[in-house]
């Protein structure tokens, strides 16, 4: 019975017991998983009803390009003075030193000499005869003439006196003989007389202009080799390095200076393919570095690259090395130097109201540098 009334106890107890609760686990998941669908659609109805803001710029990254020239004498000679030193500031054109002059200018001297002879050459043909000459040659042939006919007069009388043995017959033959010789003088004194009234002849006029053009080409070779003893500087920059000295020989081969140009500078950069279409060249730009934060460098776009590489391995992006880009040339005035050779800078080129413009071949010169 007591079994009896223990299952009558344990199935009244079942009976009795309550039904189990749900666990908030399962009651919390589902609407969990509601809220995100609500959030991801909610997102996603907001980026279609508000797309994103076009980019205003484009940022790229590089280097400053180091320009640098060997500058040297176009002469062989002894320098003879030196006027500059390292860091020293030059501009396009200043004398920056000069050879020993003694020898190129006692070259130049002849040549000018032989320019001047050649010339006067010339002029005297230009100029023909003189009028003495003329009248030298006219009595020249009216000597000719006289002689003529007093050889033929005399002729003449030899003839007559040689039949009756009055004049030997050797005489006679004398007589005629001078006779020709007076009728040859004359002609020559004749033609002495056209040649002066003619002048010289084209040929030799011809080779006198000829010398002339010879002594001149002469004379400006002398004076180049004089001038290329001077040396100037070829564009704006800083020394920096002064390599021989005054008193050392030097040849067109034998560098004396390099001059930094840096004015204007170019920074070397690369521009991301997909950034290719939005730059032109001509376009402003700006130029930043840490030397100098918070500072921008006016600038424009100058090349950019016809042909995409990879990114070189010394660039810094955000973009994966191995992206392909167009190497990019943004120039910049810079007459302080405050931009240094070499130095890593940023580029900025806002696209926002900056078409391209025309740019001069060298705008920090012409004053026309943005």
């Amino acid at each position: 019975m007591s079994q009896e009334v223990g299952g009558v106890v344990a199935r009244d107890t079942a009976a009795a017991k309550p039904a189990k609760a749900r666990s908030p686990r399962r009651i919390l998941l589902p609407a969990a998983l509601l809220l995100l669908l609500l959030a991801a659609a909610g997102a996603a109805y907001w980026r279609l009803s508000h797309p994103p803001a076009a980019a205003t710029r484009v940022t790229v990254f590089g280097t400053i390009d180091i320009r640098q020239t060997q500058i040297a004498f176009n002469d062989s000679d002894r320098i003879a003075h030196l006027y500059f030193h390292e860091g020293d500031r030059v501009t396009r054109g200043q004398l920056l030193g000069d050879l020993d002059e003694a020898r190129l200018k006692a070259n130049a001297d002849k040549a000018d000499a032989d320019v001047e002879a050649a010339d006067k050459t010339l002029t005297r043909l230009l100029d023909g005869s003189r009028p003495e000459e003329i009248a030298e040659a006219r009595a020249a042939l009216a000597a000719a003439v006289a002689t003529e006919a007093n050889a033929r007069i005399n002729l003449a009388r030899y003839n007559t006196l040689s039949p009756s043995g009055a004049e030997t017959k050797q005489n006679r033959d004398n007589a005629e003989q001078s006779l020709k010789v007076a009728a040859a003088n004359r002609e020559a004194a004749e033609q002495a007389l056209a040649l002066a009234l003619e002048g010289p002849r084209w040929e030799d006029i011809a080779v006198a202009r000829a010398q002339l053009a010879s002594a001149k080409a002469a004379a400006a070779y002398a004076h180049r080799q004089l001038e290329d003893a001077k040396l100037l500087a070829p564009a704006n920059g800083m020394i920096e390095d002064r390599i021989l000295e005054p008193g050392d020989m030097v040849t067109p081969q034998t560098p004396v200076y390099t001059l930094d140009l840096d004015d204007p500078v170019y920074a070397r950069a690369y521009l991301p393919e997909h950034e290719l279409g939005k730059i032109r060249t001509g376009m402003h730009a700006w130029i930043e570095t840490d030397a100098y934060p918070g500072e921008k460098f006016p600038a424009w776009i100058g090349f950019i690259a016809t042909t995409a590489e990879f990114t070189p391995k010394t660039v810094e992006t955000t973009d994966l090395r191995t992206a392909l880009v167009y190497r990019l040339h943004v120039y910049a005035c810079n007459p302080g130097g405050r931009l240094r050779l070499g130095a890593p800078v940023t580029v900025i080129i806002p696209l926002e109201n900056n078409a391209p413009g025309a740019q001069a071949a060298n705008p920090c010169e012409s004053g026309n540098g943005r």
